[in-house]
């Protein structure tokens, strides 16, 4: 079942596809290169707030000497940064329909490879939009710690407050994010640039009263601690491919908007990690409980006031929102999948404003689960995090690799992907063994389970377009005797409708009525057939008894019998619509049992007659 087929089996109606005609219109909804960078990478950039923090608590085991390897590890982790920027802007020039790990292993590692690929960017995209909402909520307790009992609430309303803005386009949830986003960056550079002219803490009043999590017993710094740390370190680096996954969502030209946001993305985000960094050993912070360390780096350079608290409160809106990533990113990964009949076609829809609302309704849901399932803790989502974008990291550098075999003049671009697929290869490995305990196997066990899952849809996807004979001329249509039945219950105009909308549609009409045994229901059906006579519509009559009070059953049992060789069968069902939605309820459904059951035991056409009141 090829893209172009989709319309034929399971799609929405066709209404929801913007028509060529305006697609130049349409460019108003697609993202320039600042828009770009607001709407899809929010997730990398805050990711200072925790990656740094998650460094210094694994260094903090080997006490003050351990935390002041902060530095050299979180060079490590940019030089990294750098490499897989470089790379990925090689990934949005070569594939600029998007789709970044997928699109690059579609095409040169294998089916099976891509949807590796593709089942770890869907965990850990899904996974991102938990951790960020739970991540804001914890910044913003940090500042006032009254709300900690409420953080499940504050997380499931700022998640309701993203799926909405995104509902209306891609386009205006970045113009809504570029603010908070500009906020927060200028107030790290800020931080940085005010800690870097102080030789000590100004205040330390924000960790004052919380215990230190330094190890009193403290280890020596090895080369396993060291690993650990820059494990951790690496969630700082998720977010990096979104853009190459969205690359249809910016203007023309996209590859070079996209490429120009993803070089603006790295440059800024390893300005901001290094700055950090180079505070956390210049005022010599010790990680403490309750009390993040951004928190407490703001407190030490900008003093316990007003700034203080533009800080945490950028910090809290920007990882809050950084879920935004993830509607920017998945919801086209989850369109390439469908397209390819990986997922269901309904994903591979757009409604106007160039949203994929399917993808974005199933990913706030799933978000919504896992927040509820952790109680609202980054603590227990964060062991989960990181390790399907390595994953992703290491099939699009291998993939590259084999992209420029035997192109003149790419044996440098080949290095630098060969480089990449090494370094973040081993640190997919080295962040799934070192969070293996902490919860990391349920990843180890889901990826694998999405991969089937998505096999298993492109096989039914098979087998349908088996039967229905895609791809291959069908026989000339021919004509048929057709038989329409209507199920009645009493007369109305209701009736007349349906009998007339039958009379054009078949060579021959039946009436039916169910006719049960109690003595109510005998009067009733006598009352029915003397009304029938009077009013003579040229329409016969049939009683279908039944001893059970059912109504489908036996409709369809008649239908059976009345399908004979060379006739075709048709049920026209006649249904009021009430003028107002809210009087749907006072519909006794008797349409739809009938609708189902026929649907469900015969091979008959059915028909719904609507009779609008209004």
């Amino acid at each position: 079942m090829s893209a172009s087929q989709i319309a034929e089996y399971g799609a929405a109606p066709s209404e929801e596809e913007p028509p060529d005609a305006r697609d130049a219109a349409g460019e108003k909804h697609r993202l320039t290169a600042v828009t770009g960078l607001a709407a899809l990478s929010l997730d990398a950039m805050a990711s200072v707030a925790y990656g740094p923090e998650a460094i210094v608590l694994v260094l903090a085991a080997a006490g003050a000497h351990g935390l002041g390897f902060t530095l050299p590890v979180t060079l490590a982790i940019a030089a990294l940064l750098a490499v897989l920027v470089a790379s990925y802007r090689q990934v949005i020039a070569a594939f600029p329909d998007g789709g970044g790990s997928y699109a690059v292993a579609k095409e040169h590692l294998g089916a099976r490879t891509s949807l590796v690929a593709a089942a770890s960017l869907v965990l850990d995209y899904v996974l991102n939009v938990a951790v960020a909402v739970t991540a804001g909520v914890a910044a913003l307790t940090s500042a006032f710690p009254e709300l900690y009992g409420d953080r499940l609430a504050i997380c499931l309303a700022v998640l309701v407050l993203i799926t909405a803005v995104n509902l209306r386009g891609i386009v205006d949830s970045a113009r809504a994010f570029i603010v908070p986003t500009a906020v927060f960056v200028v107030s790290i550079l800020v931080l940085i640039a005010v800690g870097l002219f102080r030789s000590a803490p100004v205040s330390t009043a924000a960790a004052t009263g919380h215990a230190s999590v330094l190890a009193d017993n403290a280890t020596t710094v090895g080369a396993l601690l060291l690993v650990k740390a820059f494990a951790s370190g690496c969630s700082a680096l998720t977010g990096v491919e979104a853009i190459a996954n969205a690359v249809p969502q910016f203007r023309a030209p996209r590859a070079r908007r996209a490429q120009h946001a993803e070089v603006a993305l790295g440059a800024v985000l390893g300005v901001m990690l290094i700055g950090l960094s180079v505070l956390i050993s210049r005022f010599h912070l010790q990680p403490v409980e309750g009390v993040t360390v951004l928190a407490q780096l703001a407190d030490a350079s900008l003093g316990h006031n007003w700034a203080f608290y533009v800080v945490q409160f950028a910090t809290m809106i920007l990882l809050a929102l950084s879920a935004n990533t993830s509607f920017g990113g998945l919801p086209v990964l989850l369109k390439l999948l469908a397209r390819d009949n990986y997922l269901p076609h309904v994903f591979a829809l757009k409604a106007d404003r160039q949203v994929h609302r399917h993808g974005v309704l199933t990913l706030s849901g799933i978000s919504a689960a896992l927040l509820v399932f952790s109680g609202g803790d980054t603590n227990t989502l964060v062991p989960l995090f990181a390790i399907g974008v390595f994953v992703g990291f290491t099939i699009a550098q291998v993939g590259m690799v084999i992209h420029w075999h035997g192109v003149p003049g790419s044996l440098g671009k080949k290095l630098l992907n060969g480089l990449g697929a090494l370094l973040t290869g081993v640190s997919a490995i080295v962040v799934t063994a070192t969070k293996f305990h902490d919860g990391a196997w349920l990843i180890v066990i889901a990826l694998p389970l999405l991969v089937l899952a998505f096999q298993a849809v492109h096989r039914a996807y098979d087998r349908i377009g088996e039967r229905l004979g895609l791809g291959r001329i069908p026989e000339c249509p021919t004509h048929a005797r057709s038989l329409v039945i209507v199920p009645v219950s009493g007369i109305s105009r209701l009736t007349s409708e349906a009998l007339t909308a039958a009379n054009s549609l078949g060579d021959e009409v039946r009436a039916v009525t169910v006719c049960h045994t109690d003595p109510e229901d005998r009067a009733q059906t006598e009352a029915l057939t003397r009304d029938w006579a009077l009013w003579n519509p040229g329409v016969d009559l049939i009683h279908i008894p039944s001893e059970r009070r059912t109504l489908g059953k036996p409709v369809a049992a008649y239908v059976r019998e009345a399908a004979e060789p060379g006739t075709r069968v048709t049920v026209l069902v006649p249904e009021a619509e009430p003028g107002r939605a809210w009087q749907r309820i006072l519909q006794n459904q008797r349409g739809a049992v009938v609708a189902h059951a026929v649907r469900r035991d015969t091979d008959a056409v059915i028909c719904r007659l609507r009779f609008r009141l209004s």
